[in-house]
C-alpha cells in the first residue's frame, strides 16, 4: 500500500483494507477451484473418488488426457475449433467494425431507425426451431461455415464499438477529409488504430464464444468430421460416463473388473476443462493491457 496509506484517515484505512480483502477472497474464489481441477485431471480417477484431493494429485497419472486424446477425431475436432476460432473471430471484429463506424454517423439517413432495429434483435429472438429453418434454407447446417456466417454479427459487440468510435474526437475525422481520406481509409487509418483496446475486448469474446460452443456442433452438424474440440469432448465425456455406469452394472460384486477403470467420468471431465481452456489462458496475457482499457468504455464522457 506505501507511505501514502499512513496519511489515509481511520475511515479510509478500513475502507481500504476491507476492499484489499474482498479482492482477494474474489481471486482465490477463481484461482482454487481451477487448482483443484487441474490436480484432479492428473491425478488417477479411481483413486480421486475416494476424496481428499484438492490442490496437489495423489496418485499422479495422465491416463484422463491419454483417453481424451486417444480419440481418431481429436485432431480434426481441433482444427475445426481452431479455424472457426481464428476466421470467426477476424470475419466478426472486422465486420462489426465497419458497421459501428458507419452507425456513429449522426448524419447518415435512417441511423437512428437501424440503431432501434439491431437493439429490437436483443431483446426478442425466433426461438431455436426457426433458427435451424433459417440455418437450413440457407444451406448452412452440416457444413463448417454454420460455426462462422450465423455469428458474424453480434448487437452487443456493434453497440459497444459504436459507443467507443463515438468518444473519438471528429477533429481527427475532419482533418484526414480535409488531406483527402476517404471513409474507408479513415476507418482504416485511423479510427481502427486508435480503437485497439475495444477491438481486443471484442475478439477476445468472440473468440473465447468460438471456443468454448459445442452446442452448433452438437445440434446442426451431422458429419463427425465437422465436430469442433468442445463438442467431440463433451460426447467423449458422455460415452465415458455411460460406459462406466455399464461395467459398474456388469460387474456386480466383481471388484477386480471395477479396478482396472483408472479413468472414471469426472476425471475425464477434469481433463476436458484443462484441454478447453489452455489456449484461453495462454493468449490472455498478450491482450490483458488492451482488455484493462476496452472494458472501461463508456465510462468517460466528454
Amino acid at each position: 500500500m506505501g507511505n501514502e496509506f499512513y496519511k489515509l484517515t481511520t475511515g479510509e484505512k478500513i475502507f481500504k483494507v476491507i476492499n484489499y480483502l474482498l479482492i482477494i477472497a474474489l481471486c482465490l474464489s477463481i484461482i482454487l477451484p481451477f487448482i483443484n481441477i487441474l490436480a484432479l485431471s492428473f491425478n488417477a480417477g479411481k483413486d480421486a473418488e475416494r476424496g481428499g484431493v484438492y490442490f496437489w494429485p495423489r496418485v499422479w497419472s495422465l491416463e484422463n488426457y491419454k483417453e481424451v486424446f486417444m480419440s481418431a477425431n481429436i485432431a480434426t475436432a481441433f482444427g475445426i475449433s481452431l479455424f472457426r476460432t481464428v476466421v470467426g473471430t477476424i470475419s466478426s471484429v472486422f465486420l462489426t467494425a465497419m458497421a459501428a463506424f458507419a452507425l456513429k454517423s449522426k448524419t447518415m439517413p435512417g441511423v437512428k431507425m437501424f440503431t432501434l432495429f439491431i437493439f429490437f434483435t436483443m431483446l426478442f429472438s425466433g426461438g431455436i426451431i426457426p433458427y435451424y429453418m433459417l440455418l437450413k434454407s440457407l444451406s448452412l447446417t452440416n457444413t463448417i461455415w454454420v460455426y462462422v456466417i450465423p455469428g458474424l454479427y453480434s448487437a452487443w459487440n456493434l453497440i459497444i464499438m459504436r459507443t467507443f468510435f463515438q468518444q473519438i474526437h471528429p477533429s481527427l475525422e475532419e482533418s484526414a477529409r480535409i488531406d483527402g481520406y476517404n471513409d474507408f481509409s479513415i476507418f482504416m487509418r485511423i479510427i481502427m488504430p486508435l480503437s485497439r483496446p475495444v477491438v481486443a475486448v471484442i475478439a477476445l469474446f468472440n473468440a473465447v464464444g468460438h471456443w468454448n460452443d459445442w452446442f452448433t456442433g452438437a445440434f446442426f452438424v451431422r458429419s463427425a468430421n465437422l465436430r469442433p474440440l468442445s463438442t467431440l469432448l463433451q460426447e467423449m465425456l458422455l460415452r465415458a460416463e455411460a460406459l462406466r455406469d455399464t461395467l459398474a452394472q456388469a460387474a456386480g460384486t466383481r471388484y477386480d473388473m471395477l479396478d482396472k477403470i483408472q479413468v472414471t467420468g469426472n476425471s475425464l471431465k477434469m481433463a476436458t476443462i484443462i484441454i478447453v481452456v489452455t489456449p484461453i489462458i495462454l493468449i490472455y496475457p498478450f491482450i490483458q493491457k488492451y482488455f484493462a482499457k476496452g472494458v472501461m468504455i463508456g465510462s468517460l464522457k466528454e
